[in-house]
């Protein structure tokens, strides 16, 4: 008695975590696919179709097998997307968003290393 409402506990923990693994994986995969192409070699990283192809691949392991030994592999591959990849894109400016998306705007005097002062 007291045993089946302990693995009934925790199939629904576990049942929790792997939606929270799968909601995850969606949204890095989300979010690959509206950064620019450009972006990805402008920050020196793999191309876009490779992310797209390993972050595809951990939805669809997440969605339909949930083998633990490939859930764990997609998360590290979500994670490295997520803590390396994207932060490069955002500072290089590569927003799917029409460049709106949350991006500094500079005046037309700005260069590289920030604004231009004219010599003062």
């Amino acid at each position: 008695m007291v045993a089946s409402v302990l693995l009934d506990g925790f199939y629904g923990l576990m049942s929790w975590v792997f939606l929270g693994l799968l909601v995850f994986s969606i949204f890095c995969f989300v979010d690959a696919a509206l950064r620019r192409e450009d972006a990805y070699r402008a920050a020196d990283k793999k191309t876009k179709g490779f992310w797209l192809i390993i972050l595809g691949i951990t939805v669809a392991v997440n969605l339909f097998l949930g083998m633990l030994f490939l859930t764990i592999a997609g998360l590290i591959a979500n994670i490295v997307y997520m803590v390396d990849v994207r932060p490069a894109l955002i500072q290089v400016g590569g927003g799917g968003r029409g460049g709106r998306g949350g991006f500094r705007r500079g005046s037309s005097s700005d260069g590289p290393y920030g604004p231009y002062n004219g010599g003062r």
